[in-house]
């Protein structure tokens, strides 16, 4: 048995999982993201803690903790780098977490774990190379190489929703112009259905959010485009089409065999992935091989339990 803890800014969610990545028991609390990290951490050791009594289970069954944190892990010393949304700043993890469970801790970016959990018993089983990306208030993205994380120099790499696609383009976040992000996040479409409800006033997109644009939700454009409306299916299809491009280049670089799209877009089911996919069959530079599946992520909210609580077996990112 293993324990996953996926440390949000929100909440703190930890589960006991099995060896085939099933969850056998979850809970959460709040992170309080205002307090000094050893008292996070401590709150998650706790629950943690808590699980494991719950279950009935003496604490040296489990075999492992694995903990996924936004930010850069130094994933060898355990240590989060940096964490903005956070504060955090060079945290020892690892240390702190074993100062209330004796056990071995493993660290890693978020994004990865996802990647790690679709890979192990998600949309992405079986396949050795997979890239999952998850649409929320940015882009997350996580790249599975030969059944292993890919962290590159420094543990910093599988930052795809910072590629530009468009030079001189929309503001990111992190400071450059034309990300990914900055188009095909939720976040982004959020504000390309704002705006074309402004320049529409008579659009379905109002009737459905009653003139009030700050209830407009990623998926309020979906659902207008689906009542018939014009000026909706106007903004889904463009930002399709920024969702494709990225997705090209993704695959033009690593190939996977699966690109997992997760987050609450990607409950749009066919109605984005069946345009998507025709897209990007047209678009992408190797036509004549096998090609690549794109499919929705399978895990959701629990992605990050069960990918933190992998880590730990067969000795880290192994699958």
């Amino acid at each position: 048995m293993y324990i996953g803890i996926d440390l949000g800014g929100t909440n703190i969610s930890a589960g006991l999982v099995d060896e085939q990545g099933s969850i056998v028991r979850k809970g959460s609390v709040p992170t309080l993201a205002d307090r000094h990290y050893s008292e996070i951490i401590k709150d998650m050791a706790q629950l943690a803690l808590k699980l494991v009594k719950d279950e009935g289970l003496p604490v040296e069954q489990i075999k492992a903790i694995g903990i996924g944190s936004p930010g850069t892990p130094d994933v060898k010393k355990g240590i989060i780098m940096y964490a903005n949304n956070l504060r955090f700043n060079n945290v020892p993890m690892r240390m702190e977490m074993q100062k209330y469970m004796d056990l071995p801790v493993h660290v890693e970016n978020d994004a990865n774990c996802a990647a790690l959990a679709e890979a192990v018993a998600g949309v992405c089983k079986g396949a050795r190379h997979s890239v999952t990306i998850t649409l929320g208030t940015g882009i997350g993205s996580g790249i599975i190489i030969d059944n292993k994380i890919y962290n590159g120099y420094g543990c910093g790499a599988g930052e795809l929703g910072h590629m530009v696609i468009c030079i001189n383009g929309e503001q990111c976040t992190c400071g450059r112009l034309g990300c990914w992000e900055a188009y095909a996040s939720a976040t982004a479409l959020i504000r390309q259905t704002k705006e074309a409800a402004l320049k529409n006033p008579d659009s379905m997109i109002n009737k459905l959010v009653a003139n009030n644009i700050d209830k407009i939700e990623g998926k309020t454009a979906f659902d207008a485009a689906r009542a018939g409306d014009a000026v909706a299916r106007e903004v889904v299809d463009t930002y399709i089409n920024y969702l494709a491009e990225g997705i090209v280049n993704v695959i033009n670089i690593f190939k996977p065999e699966v690109v997992a799209i997760g987050g609450g877009i990607s409950k749009q089911g066919e109605y984005l992935l069946a345009p998507l996919r025709s897209i990007v069959k047209k678009r992408v530079y190797d036509k004549h091989g096998p090609q690549t599946k794109i499919e929705a992520a399978l895990l959701g909210n629990d992605a990050g339990i069960i990918g933190a609580a992998m880590l730990g077996r067969e000795m880290g990112t192994e699958i």
